[in-house]
């Protein structure tokens, strides 16, 4: 079966107050970086799966498996604080936010299943919580990289609670992705 392929992927949102207490925060820095392309805050999300190009079809039997695997597992609460690069300091290509999320291991487990049910490949690395702020094309010298480092040292928001799994379709522009919820999952029913 064919169909039109989505550009998808399966995230926790994060809530309005903290992505503009987060923002504030961001421009403290970034006055004293080097150039970036530097993530909206209205697009920061904390993806658990990247599903790729993905026919319409296969998302439709993804959302009739997900609903009941997602159900009943409970709240994830989540605390940003903390940076970091990928893949690292010494080669920083992308800037993070980092922090923890508890409760999150099992909803990660249930999506990874849901998704291999249906013939996506399982993610070879355990997730990990980041929320990309930049990505860097022209290298960083020592001095910005340690800046980042130590303004993710005093980094420490207020922790928030998501009750719900998102389905969201990623259409990439020249200005930037846009992203848009296609399916709601409550983790608390």
């Amino acid at each position: 079966m064919t169909g039109e392929l989505l550009r998808t992927f399966v995230a926790l949102e994060i809530p309005p107050d903290i992505r503009a207490a987060l923002a504030i925060r961001q421009q403290e820095v970034r006055k004293e970086l080097p150039r970036a392309r530097w993530a909206r805050p209205e697009g920061w999300h904390l993806t658990l799966k990247f599903l790729g190009d993905t026919e319409a079809g296969i998302l439709d039997e993804l959302t009739a498996d997900l609903r009941p695997r997602l159900g009943g597992h409970g709240a994830v609460r989540v605390h940003l604080m903390g940076s970091g690069f990928f893949p690292s300091p010494s080669r920083p290509r992308v800037a993070w936010v980092g922090g923890n999320a508890d409760g999150v291991d099992d909803v990660v487990g249930a999506v990874e299943d849901a998704a291999a049910a249906v013939g996506i490949e399982r993610e070879r690395r355990p997730w990990g919580l980041h929320l990309t702020q930049a990505r860097i094309r022209e290298r960083w010298p020592h001095e910005a990289v340690e800046c980042f480092l130590d303004w993710g040292k005093s980094l420490d928001l207020e922790p928030f609670v998501c009750r719900e799994v998102v389905l969201m379709r990623s259409d990439l522009r020249p200005d930037g992705a846009v992203y848009t919820a296609l399916e709601r999952f409550n983790l608390e029913c």
